[in-house]
């Protein structure tokens, strides 16, 4: 397989990278020499197939140079998520991290177990609207031996293979690390796709922002980044750049639908809107299909262990669609999804790994099947157990999404000393309701639309958005 400096270089001049806060402009050609100039610093470095280097995980031209440089140095590259400063340190340590680059220095009372790679003023020239950040790096060398005894890490080596460690987005305790052979998740993209302009939307810290990331640099398109994730600024992307692809989760479409953007901006450029990462609510879908006539509705579906997965959405109004294809198997095992796939990860660096003596793995999804069909119901963990029954909140949530004075809907259980559970609300509303009035009126729309069981007990008015840093519905006592 080729390296990525020769897969960007025979792009030439076409664009690969456009937008950011400094509206970046970066061609393949720049990327292969700025890819290039790391890698030879890298070396200079000692910086091998042994080195983990944790790095900002947020677009940017020298985010994306430092990706494939660690790539081409069969390295193993930590992307890491925004706003975790007080956290790095942390996830730096889990991911037995030996460099770091252009984060913030270790805490003083760390022990002196890594590598610090700081930027500095470069002789080389930047690229286009790199920005002040240059790529040239000075190396301070520190005991890099840490991640040696891991077997993940000692695999990866063995086989000459770059890595990828990717945050599980688990809302207590520390985060799963899962470990990716990079190089065998390339292999995803090796069929030649015409692509044009593509919204990055997911950052690199996610799998769905590594799938569009790879998917378009890979075969030649433009990867364009908003000013912000604002519904407002990714409208405003759309128009300006004339984006074809739009890759978001239903709770952003939703936003995007409350705030009135689609109708405020041109978004005829767009060919085809992907969603995933979570369950779309069937009248968020319907309210999206009426928005955008003639554009192209795809449901996906992945997972940080596994990637992402082929998929066909039954249609535009459907939330029925098929997964798997070449190189994924799936089965169903008590009404749950199991997944084994050649773009699996290597397994979790500190936690056992979830696969069966198979190769299988019990992503929790609950599902429900007809023919060759597949509709995510949500995970096993959300289903509310009301006196021995279950009740999906994305059902619920769905039927609440349909009155017009609601914004945004997240539906929970709630303990309850006789039914075990109960449903519980938080809506966001569009007037002025009070809570009685409110409940008043979701209790009549909800009678002929949900059994008795799933109409919310608890209610309770939320003033501000119920969305989480990855643009998923917050659910749960916070909301």
């Amino acid at each position: 397989m080729s390296s990525w400096q020769q897969t960007f270089a025979g792009h030439g001049d076409q664009p690969a990278f456009i937008g950011g806060s400094d509206d970046s402009r970066v061609t393949y050609r720049e990327l292969a020499e700025s890819v290039k100039q790391l890698c030879r610093e890298m070396t200079d470095a000692d910086i091998d197939g042994t080195s983990v280097i944790g790095f900002p995980g947020n677009y940017s031209p020298n985010s994306l140079a430092m990706f494939f440089a660690v790539a081409d140095r069969h390295a193993t590259a930590v992307p890491l998520p925004e706003a975790a400063d007080e956290r790095i340190d942390r996830l730096l340590d889990i991911a037995l991290a030996t460099h770091r680059m252009g984060l913030p220095a270790c805490r003083p009372d760390s022990p002196p177990e890594r590598i610090t790679v700081q930027p500095q003023p470069s002789t080389a020239p930047p690229m286009r609207g790199a920005g002040s950040d240059s790529l040239r790096t000075d190396v301070t060398p520190q005991n890099a031996s840490r991640n040696e005894a891991h077997p993940l890490y000692q695999s990866l080596q063995a086989s000459g293979h770059a890595g990828l460690v990717l945050f599980t987005s688990g809302t207590t305790g520390d985060p799963k690390a899962a470990v990716q052979d990079l190089d065998r998740l390339r292999l995803r993209y090796t069929q030649h796709r015409d692509v044009g302009k593509m919204l990055a939307f997911m950052q690199m810290d996610h799998i769905g922002g590594i799938n569009t990331m790879l998917y378009v640099l890979t075969h030649g398109g433009t990867l364009v980044v908003p000013r912000s994730r604002s519904p407002q600024d990714v409208a405003a992307c759309i128009e300006e750049h004339r984006i074809e692809v739009l890759p978001v989760s239903p709770t952003f479409l939703n936003l995007m639908l409350i705030t009135g953007v689609i109708d405020q901006y041109d978004l005829s450029s767009l060919r085809r809107v992907t969603y995933g990462s979570e369950p779309m609510p069937e009248s968020v879908l319907k309210r999206l299909g009426q928005a955008l006539p003639g554009v192209d509705l795809l449901q996906t579906y992945g997972t940080t262990e596994m990637g992402i997965l082929k998929s066909k959405s039954e249609n535009n109004e459907s939330l029925w669609m098929k997964v798997g294809g070449d190189g994924y198997e799936t089965k169903i095992v008590d009404g749950r999804l199991w997944i084994r796939a050649q773009t699996a990860m290597l397994g979790y660096l500190n936690a056992p790994s979830p696969f069966d003596q198979d190769g299988f793995m019990d992503t929790g999804d609950e599902v429900e099947i007809r023919g060759e069909w597949m509709r995510v119901m949500g995970r096993k963990s959300e289903f509310i157990n009301v006196g021995g029954t279950k009740v999906s909140p994305i059902e619920v949530e769905s039927v609440l999404l349909e009155m017009p004075s609601v914004c945004e809907a997240a539906v929970s259980g709630m303990e309850h000393p006789l039914m075990g559970q109960v449903v519980r609300a938080s809506v966001r509303l569009a007037d002025a309701s009070s809570i009685a009035e409110f409940k008043s009126a979701m209790r009549s729309h909800c009678k002929d639309r949900l059994p008795q069981e799933a109409i919310p007990v608890k209610v309770s008015l939320s003033e501000t958005s119920m969305v989480t840093d990855r643009f998923k519905r917050a659910r749960g006592e916070g909301c």
